[in-house]
């Protein structure tokens, strides 16, 4: 069966994913999780190809949370192997598809090849143009960002360059890893799972969701455009009626 995105009549413009399922998808053909999460970062190039395909202007992957620190030693430090790995061998796509590659995130807390590596590719992405950003979500957790961004306005009003009472919600918006990058439309988890995880809480509040039991190293093409489709069918009302907006 061809695959067509000229049937989708709405695109969202932000998409966020939930890569969950590696370690169950290796474990039910009793192989180790490192195997899971190998195929997993094949699964990160397909639909990262699917998302420029289909319009998507930005793509933000959930690739490792704060608490994911707290798995065995082994399994982190052969994650930070990987994507350095993966990194540099898509490095030449990413510049030809005019993908730029962005992180949210305490990237410093990377191992250092794993860190220069992601660095490198980022500025060798921005350098060339790009029509759409990837956005890695690495050592993230929204909690840990929400509190970074307030520390940042204490410190400012305590030198006495902002004011309490400016303390909007865009000022707040500004203050964290995501500033200058769009609310995601829609928010997509894999495996089963129906939570959030500590993924984009603030940014999240209006976005659409979509829960599948695929395993992430399983979602690929088909299963992203039938989450677009499920996106173009629904009705965003922001906290308005359907009269409001015209229906």
């Amino acid at each position: 069966m061809t695959l067509s995105y000229t049937d989708i009549e709405r695109v969202p413009r932000h998409v966020a994913i939930i890569m969950d399922g590696n370690g169950r998808w290796a474990k039910k053909r009793m192989w180790n999780r490192l195997r899971g999460h190998h195929e997993g970062a094949e699964g990160v190039d397909v639909i990262t190809e699917a998302a420029r395909l289909a319009g998507v202007e930005y793509l933000t992957l959930y690739a490792f949370s704060t608490e994911n620190w707290n798995r065995p030693k082994e399994e982190v430090s052969g994650l930070w192997d990987l994507l350095g790995n993966y990194l540099e061998k898509k490095r030449p796509k990413l510049i030809n598809n005019r993908i730029r590659l962005a992180f949210i995130g305490h990237i410093e807390d990377l191992p250092e090849k794993a860190r220069r590596t992601a660095l490198s590719v980022k500025k060798d992405t921005e350098e060339h143009g790009w029509d759409m950003t990837l956005i890695l979500a690495l050592s993230y957790g929204s909690r840990d960002e929400l509190t970074c961004a307030a520390k940042a306005m204490a410190e400012k009003v305590r030198a006495g360059t902002l004011k309490p009472e400016d303390i909007t919600e865009a000022a707040i918006t500004e203050h964290l890893f995501t500033a200058g990058i769009p609310d995601p439309d829609l928010i997509i988890r894999t495996s089963g799972e129906v939570r959030i995880s500590n993924f984009l809480l603030w940014q999240g509040a209006y976005a659409e969701y979509y829960f599948t039991d695929t395993l992430w190293p399983d979602f690929r093409e088909k299963e992203f455009l039938e989450a677009l489709r499920s996106y173009a069918g629904r009705t965003r009302r922001f906290g308005k009626t359907d009269e409001q907006l015209g229906g």
